[in-house]
C-alpha cells in the first residue's frame, strides 16, 4: 500500500491502518501482480555468490511464467509462484472473477518483456554486472539488463512502453482502493 501511493510533504508521515472492509480476492491478486512487477522489487537469482567466506546460490521463487512461456534456455528451480497463481486462477475461476483485465495485461506486457530478455544473451559486463549466471533471473535482473542492452545500441531496442501503460492502468486502479478499504484515511 504504501508504494502505491506517492509521497509527498503532506502525506509522508501518514501512517497505515488495518483495512475497514474485506479485501476481495481481486484486489489481493492485483496487489499480487503489481508487486511481483514493481521497480522496488529486487527479486534475483544467481549463482556464486560469495559472503562470509563461503559460496552461495539463490534461487529466485517469484517468477510469474513457466519457461515455455518466455523461452527460457533451462528450466527455473523454482515453479512456486507458477503454481500459486494458477492455484489462484481455478478458486477464481470457481467463483466467476478471475484475474482483472489490468492484472492479465501487466501479466501479458511483462511475458514479451521476459521473452525479449531471454532471446539474447548479454555481453559479458552485463551479466557480471547483475548476476545473469542462471536461467531463474529475477524481475530487477531481467529489467535491468534489458535497459543495459538498449543503452548500449548493440541490439534491437526493447519497449517499454507497452509494460509502462499496463502497469500504470494497474496502478490507477488500486490507488483509490488504499482509501476506500481504509488503509489510509
Amino acid at each position: 500500500m504504501r508504494r502505491l501511493i506517492k509521497q509527498t510533504w503532506l502525506n509522508d508521515r501518514d501512517q497505515f491502518l488495518q483495512p475497514t472492509a474485506p479485501l476481495t480476492d481481486e484486489f489481493k491478486t492485483d496487489c499480487l501482480i503489481w508487486m511481483l512487477f514493481n521497480g522496488s522489487n529486487l527479486t534475483a537469482g544467481a549463482n556464486e555468490l560469495e559472503w562470509n567466506g563461503k559460496k552461495w546460490s539463490l534461487v529466485n521463487h517469484f517468477i510469474p511464467f513457466t519457461e515455455a512461456e518466455v523461452d527460457a534456455p533451462d528450466r527455473f528451480e523454482s515453479d512456486f509462484m507458477v503454481q500459486y497463481l494458477d492455484t489462484l486462477r481455478q478458486a477464481q475461476g470457481e467463483r466467476g472473477s478471475g484475474f482483472s483485465p489490468e492484472a492479465l495485461a501487466v501479466l501479458d506486457a511483462g511475458r514479451v518483456l521476459w521473452r525479449a530478455y531471454f532471446s539474447q544473451t548479454d555481453v559479458r559486463t552485463v551479466r557480471d554486472a547483475y548476476k545473469l549466471n542462471r536461467p531463474d533471473v529475477g524481475w530487477y535482473q531481467i529489467r535491468n539488463a534489458l535497459k543495459a542492452r538498449n543503452a548500449s545500441g548493440d541490439s534491437l531496442p526493447v519497449d517499454f512502453s507497452g509494460f509502462e501503460a499496463a502497469y500504470q492502468s494497474l496502478s490507477d486502479k488500486l490507488r483509490p482502493q488504499v482509501f476506500s478499504l481504509g488503509f489510509l484515511r
